[in-house]
């Protein structure tokens, strides 16, 4: 979701290519991964990790040209996600879905080697170390992207509140007003999760990610998610009008993180409940180091 060299999905400038330009592409802490559940062990060390979302900074929706995104005024405190493996809090700056071709699945990280239909991804930034997300995206704690699963069989109760928005977004580079809107109806109602460290998953793929990824999917139907479907890769004044889909990087190697103690990857299976106006993870943790 990031300016900088041309990068897209096709043939020609898709995720194999992307090292190219931006060579950390190989590097040692890329995103996304496989997670694989049962080699996860026991850590009751983790503090509870809470979420704590405002409906009134929600601010835009656009068409990146890669995907939907949904931005949030991320001055303040008022969207934050903290605890768990975060020292300190770290602000929504927005969120955005990566989905596949009709029928086919489009997550970006897979469980088992097993992929979902699509991904949210919002992304926070710490604003307590950092003076701007563009700082922060550079640094090796700067962000924290929680991901969300979507799978195929219902409609979802809130996510028409988006898909309905989508064709004043229709085209690369446009924006339009998206206001009163809260992420936490997105959320699935068990908020089992896995975190390790990473990188974002579009250029400049910055090995600056902390990532929490929910266990449990939420549910969309086939027609909602052809709505996505409905948006363009390409600009409104282009000729060539490309459908956006497989908008969504594979599994990358854990590589580095399995060189030595001092460097490595943590996989922690969080088990957690929810409560009250905020919501709240806690309860028995797992983890796993991979040298």
């Amino acid at each position: 979701m990031m300016t900088g060299n041309h990068w897209g999905y096709g043939k020609e400038d898709g995720p194999s290519v992307w090292h190219k330009n931006y060579p950390v592409a190989q590097g040692d802490r890329q995103s996304p991964i496989d997670i694989v559940p049962h080699q996860a062990s026991h850590d009751p060390s983790l503090d509870p990790v809470v979420l704590n979302y405002d409906q009134c900074t929600s601010t835009k929706i656009s068409n990146s040209g890669t995907s939907v995104v949904v931005e949030f005024d991320d001055s303040d405190d008022r969207s934050v996600i903290r605890g768990g493996p975060l020292d300190n809090p770290y602000r929504l700056k927005q969120f955005h879905f990566h989905w596949g071709g009709k029928g086919c699945h489009g997550s970006e990280h897979t469980v088992g080697g097993n992929s979902y239909a699509s991904e949210l991804h919002l992304v926070h930034w710490n604003a307590v170390k950092y003076k701007t997300f563009g700082e922060a995206a550079t640094a090796p704690d700067g962000l924290a992207v929680l991901g969300i699963f979507l799978e195929t069989g219902d409609d979802h109760r809130w996510l028409h509140v988006i898909t309905d928005a989508l064709y004043t977004v229709k085209y690369k580079g446009s924006v339009a007003d998206f206001k009163g809107f809260n992420p936490k109806c997105l959320l699935p109602s068990s908020l089992h999760y896995w975190t390790y460290l990473g990188s974002l998953t579009t250029p400049p793929l910055h090995e600056s990610v902390i990532w929490v990824v929910l266990k449990e999917p939420i549910t969309v139907s086939e027609k909602q998610l052809g709505k996505l479907r409905t948006l363009l890769f390409s600009g409104e004044e282009e000729n060539e009008r490309t459908r956006m889909e497989n908008n969504f990087r594979p599994p990358q190697l854990l590589k580095g993180r399995k060189k030595s103690n001092s460097h490595h990857c943590q996989l922690i299976d969080m088990r957690v409940s929810s409560s009250g106006q905020k919501l709240q993870w806690q309860s028995d943790a797992s983890f796993l180091k991979m040298f």
